[in-house]
């Protein structure tokens, strides 16, 4: 029996925010389904030159009640980037939270706007330790 990965699925509260969001990492919209009977939009965004990796943003028109308001069940999406630092810092300055900073030069976790983990990992071997991350302190959200 075959098995082939289609996509992971997040539900979002600000469909614009959460683009701008995966956008920052780098990923591009590849689709986007508006499903007026519904009443919910799917957006596909993909690393270059990996669309078939994609994320689904699910973001239902009339809002979410009922479901959780928190992610933290779902897990966490994992992105391999070139420079861990230089992507946390440019994150960073676009006012995404890291909660656990490279300070390995080989590994980070970020949240969405919805709250959703994102894990970033070194391309190849971890970079040298730089500051200011590698003196930051865990801010105990991880």
């Amino acid at each position: 029996m075959k098995v082939r990965y289609l996509h992971t699925m997040v539900r979002v509260k600000d469909l614009d925010k959460s683009i701008a969001f995966y956008k920052l990492l780098g990923l591009e919209e590849t689709r986007r389904i508006d499903n007026d009977k519904g009443r919910f939009t799917l957006v596909f965004l993909a690393p270059p030159g990996q669309e078939e990796c994609p994320v689904e943003l699910t973001y239902n028109w009339d809002g979410d009640e009922g479901l959780p308001s928190d992610s933290r069940h779902f897990g966490h999406l994992a992105y391999r980037v070139e420079n861990i630092y230089e992507m946390c810092q440019t994150l960073q300055d676009n006012g995404v939270v890291i909660n656990r900073p490279p300070r390995d030069g080989h590994m980070a976790f970020v949240r969405s706007p919805d709250n959703v983990s994102i894990e970033l990992l070194q391309e190849g071997d971890s970079l040298e330790p730089q500051e200011p991350w590698v003196s930051m302190e865990n801010t105990g959200h991880w």
